[in-house]
């Protein structure tokens, strides 16, 4: 049994019956192999064949092996990815880092959670400590940071962003279609017969078209519905949490002449707009019709039952994490993925209360 390879001192940090640290050395004589043998299993090498890959396998289960990080990393890769979430509050983030869990969860990768804030200096901040952990590759998810600095992360280290458009040229994207699903809201709403329909947004910060994030692109997509319906759009610019949500349908609803629909352009901010109405008395969707994006596992609870867009939260994630295995096994040109998003009616949005009493 050849004990001379580089990765011989590899250590795990689980211990034998006796006390000691189950060694790579431990797994090699369990498996009857050599320790280059497991060293080639663990770093998923090439030529690798089955049977091998099943012994070493099945040593390592037995023996409890878990080879250290810092030792793998001293060798080239930690087997670990970095994920930046802005917060962990935004239901539908969550989500997507479970796509990623679930994809990596066959391969040798692990992932590492990390969220980032709504400011760009801290999601950077943020990014960096994942990169001096000496992960592997990185998904960042929603960054308003400086273009050419994500450019120069993703020449450094294979990077995957996710809900930024504009394309890039030294990483991979994920984005939904947010015009073409904003579309279908506005459709859907339309087709009801709701000519008053406001939209709840998100600023577009410090970024420069065409390099916006998903709120921007949605609200594009609603202008250009509204306008092509004949209709008069109306945003009101609020923060895509349940707050935010709320203040926008306070604002609406206090007008004059109220709208007949509010299209949140988060879930989240939808459950807000929800709080609003219930306290005004309004029932939904008899006196109002409210509406949102993402399809949040909350968003088909019975009692919420929101009408809404899915953009597949945890496809997003599993898509992210398969480019960027197909990144560490090489690809160079960048990949931008586009989610195809699909409305989904549910309970919360229905004609309006004087189209509904005609047509009764």
């Amino acid at each position: 049994m050849d004990n001379s390879s580089p990765d011989a001192d590899l250590r795990g940090d689980m211990t034998t019956n006796g006390g000691r640290r189950v060694t790579i050395q431990d797994v090699a004589k369990e498996a009857r192999v050599s320790v280059s043998a497991v060293s080639k299993v663990l770093r998923d090498a090439y030529g690798v064949s089955p049977e091998m890959r099943a012994k070493v396998t099945d040593a390592i289960e037995k023996l409890g092996y878990r080879p250290q990080a810092a030792a793998r990393a001293m060798r080239g890769r930690s087997f670990t990815v970095g994920i930046m979430l802005t917060a962990l509050s935004h239901p539908f983030q969550p989500e997507i880092a479970e796509g990623v869990a679930d994809e990596l969860e066959p391969t040798p990768y692990q992932e590492i959670l990390i969220t980032g804030g709504s400011e760009p200096a801290r999601q950077q901040r943020s990014i960096e400590a994942l990169v001096d952990r000496q992960v592997d590759g990185l998904v960042v998810i929603a960054p308003g940071i400086n273009t050419s600095w994500l450019e120069r992360l993703g020449a450094s280290i294979p990077t995957v962003v996710i809900a930024r458009h504009g394309g890039a040229g030294a990483y991979d994207t994920v984005v939904d279609d947010d015009q073409g699903g904003a579309r279908l809201m506005v459709d859907h709403l339309a087709g009801l017969g709701h000519r008053r329909i406001v939209h709840t947004s998100h600023p577009i910060g410090g970024l420069e078209r065409p390099f916006i994030l998903s709120h921007t692109a949605r609200c594009d997509g609603y202008i250009g519905a509204m306008k092509r319906h004949g209709l008069e759009p109306d945003v009101i610019e609020t923060t895509y949490t349940e707050e935010g949500g709320y203040q926008a349908a306070v604002e609406a609803l206090s007008r004059p002449v109220p709208p007949t629909a509010i299209f949140a352009g988060a879930d989240i901010a939808a459950l807000g707009v929800l709080r609003a109405a219930e306290e005004r008395g309004l029932r939904v969707p008899e006196d109002l019709t409210v509406t949102g994006y993402d399809n949040v596992n909350a968003s088909s609870i019975g009692r919420v039952a929101l009408t809404t867009v899915d953009q597949s939260g945890h496809l997003t994630g599993q898509m992210s994490a398969r480019l960027l295995l197909e990144r560490l096994n090489g690809r160079a040109q960048p990949v931008h993925y586009v989610v195809a998003p699909r409305l989904v009616p549910r309970g919360t949005s229905a004609a309006p209360a004087s189209r509904a009493a005609r047509l009764s």
